[in-house]
Parts: structure tokens; sequence; C-alpha cells
């Protein structure tokens, strides 16, 4: 999975928000907002990370369980296909 290439993510405070540049902006309307663990998330899903790579590089930043890691991962990686941010 890898997010598209018109969005971009930004530190605004103490919050991160991915917003859309260039063409990006006519067909997208508003930002997204994330916690730490989304930002942490999104940039991997930069990066190109398989599903089974953001479980796994949860597990090895945050004390979780690995059953709670899955399940927050689905969510995410839902939560932005629903946003239209993924190719």
């Amino acid at each position: 999975m890898k997010v598209k290439e018109n969005f971009m993510l930004r530190k605004v405070a103490d919050s991160y928000v991915v917003v859309p540049v260039g063409r990006q902006t006519l067909d997208f309307n508003g930002i997204i907002n994330l916690n730490e663990t989304g930002a942490f998330l999104f940039e991997l899903l930069q990066k190109g990370a398989s599903r089974d790579e953001l479980v796994e590089k949860l597990l090895g930043e945050y004390e979780v369980e690995r059953d709670r890691a899955q399940a927050d991962v689905d969510k995410f990686i839902q939560s932005v296909k629903d946003a239209d941010v993924l190719e």
C-alpha cells in the first residue's frame, strides 16, 4: 500500500494533519487529523509499507498487544481508504 503522491503529512502545533497538494486540492476538500500513532503509520504508508509491516512496526514502537495492533492497523487502513488517500 502506498499513499497517493499528492498528499502530505504536516505537524501543526501539537497535531498532525494530512493535506492535499497540487491538483489534488481540486478533488479533496478538507484535511485529515491524525494523532501521533496515526502519523507514525501514515509515514510508513508513504514508504509503501504493507499491513503486516505496519503491525510489526507498531508492535516495535509501542507497548501494545498483537491483537490490538492488528485491529488498530485495520481500522487505520480503512479510514485512509475511505478518505481516498491510498493508491
